[in-house]
């Protein structure tokens, strides 16, 4: 096994870069674990982890974030009248966008909430996340035949797009589908343009994270780390995670998500053939 310190770091690089860009943090950590010879999930070494992507994704989208939570504070009252609701979600982007990520999240959290013993079990098969690597593949190669939207509008969004996006966020719970893969292509595919696809995945994925934070809480106390090695791990993946939005927010703009298809294939073969 490698020195400790060298598999912290390794860990929180595949996370900080995995966690964004389209090719499955879950399923890299679980071939990486298993690489390392660590013979159960690190449970509390895996929410250090995300923790810190959760942070890069924050700070990454901090301005919007602000003016989504300035327009989600008029829920309360417009909720007292039909037609105001109705004039905000039709006329404020922002109150829009923000009721639409709240809208999103109900498919993940109930995907998680129903099937997460089944989807717990499949971090410990490694044919399973072999498998789910090649399903990305397969889904971010699709992207290159769908004729994109030039258009980039908010209104563009709607209930059941949020909807159908949510449930490819939940499917992606699963080690090996990539999350941010699957919603910015299962966005592109609704018509949604590339920069707002790639916006409403990132900021989908703030609730997700948490989610996926407080149902893993209930898995187990799992820890081989001390506290300066998860500290280490969690400022590595913050820092790795907020260069990788960075990167992957240039690169779909570009269409270069069809790419990352060859490494899924590549990784998934592998660890078809090392199974």
């Amino acid at each position: 096994m490698f020195n400790t310190l060298t598999a912290v770091i390794i860990l929180a690089l595949i996370q900080g870069l995995c966690e964004f860009l389209p090719i499955s943090s879950s399923g890299h950590l679980v071939l990486a674990q298993a690489f390392f010879g660590f013979k159960e999930p690190e449970i509390i070494f895996d929410l250090v982890l995300h923790l810190g992507t959760l942070l890069a994704v924050v700070y990454f989208y901090r301005v919007s974030l602000l003016k989504l939570l300035r327009a989600l504070k008029l829920i309360p009252s417009a909720l007292l009248s039909l037609n105001r609701l109705a004039f905000l979600y039709s006329t404020n982007p922002d109150f829009r966008l923000g009721s639409l990520i709240v809208i999103g999240s109900v498919p993940t959290a109930l995907t998680g909430l129903i099937f997460q013993d089944f989807l717990r079990s499949l971090f410990s098969s490694l044919q399973a996340v072999a498998v789910a690597l090649l399903i990305t593949a397969l889904v971010l190669a699709s992207s290159a035949l769908k004729k994109l939207n030039p258009q980039e509008s908010v209104f563009d969004l709607t209930i059941i797009k949020a909807l159908l996006i949510g449930l490819a966020q939940g499917a992606a719970i699963a080690p090996g589908l990539s999350r941010s893969g699957l919603t910015i292509v299962c966005a592109l595919w609704l018509g949604l343009g590339r920069e707002l696809a790639a916006k409403y995945s990132f900021l989908l994925s703030i609730p997700a994270i948490i989610g996926g934070l407080l149902l893993s809480l209930n898995f187990g106390q799992s820890n081989s780390f001390s506290f300066n090695f998860l500290l280490i791990g969690l400022v590595v993946a913050a820092l790795t995670g907020y260069l990788s939005l960075r990167l992957l927010t240039a690169l779909v703009a570009r269409n270069r998500l069809p790419l990352f298809s060859l490494w899924c294939a590549a990784m998934g073969l592998a660890a078809l053939y090392f199974n």
